[in-house]
């Protein structure tokens, strides 16, 4: 199958994008959830390295770059409608930009909500004192 078969299969949305969910490829465990355009799809196809597109920036995001933090992509799918991407990854290191381990760090509780994952990394170590991937 070719990129442009794989990239005729998605259904982007009106702005050219896709919501991309990530997931440990070898735990289950769901890491995050971003964005991807035609030219984060490619990119990622063709070097296993997962890049998103971020719309804060409005340019590509290579997961990792700044922080080192990085996804290898080890399986890419594709859902029923075509509007939704299921990244299996082998996530280094902390996936989210506060230094957890994933993006879902709390939780509602008896109609509260709880923190259930403590920080791993500094933040100010992956980006220094005001960066954010």
């Amino acid at each position: 199958m070719t990129t442009n078969s794989i990239l005729d299969a998605i259904t982007f949305d009106s702005n050219g994008l896709v919501p991309a969910i990530a997931q440990q490829h070898d735990t289950g465990e769901v890491l995050m959830v971003a964005w991807m355009n035609v030219d984060s799809v490619t990119e990622t196809l063709d070097t296993k390295k997962v890049c998103y597109w971020s719309r804060s920036r409005q340019s590509l995001w290579r997961k990792g770059e700044s922080s080192g933090q990085t996804q290898h992509l080890v399986e890419m799918r594709i859902d029923c409608d075509g509007d939704t991407l299921l990244l299996l990854v082998d996530q280094k290191g902390v996936a989210c930009h506060t230094g957890r381990r994933n993006c879902f760090f709390q939780s509602v509780r008896d109609g509260e909500l709880v923190t259930i994952a403590n920080v791993e990394v500094d933040p100010s170590a992956l980006y220094g004192s005001s960066a954010k991937e």
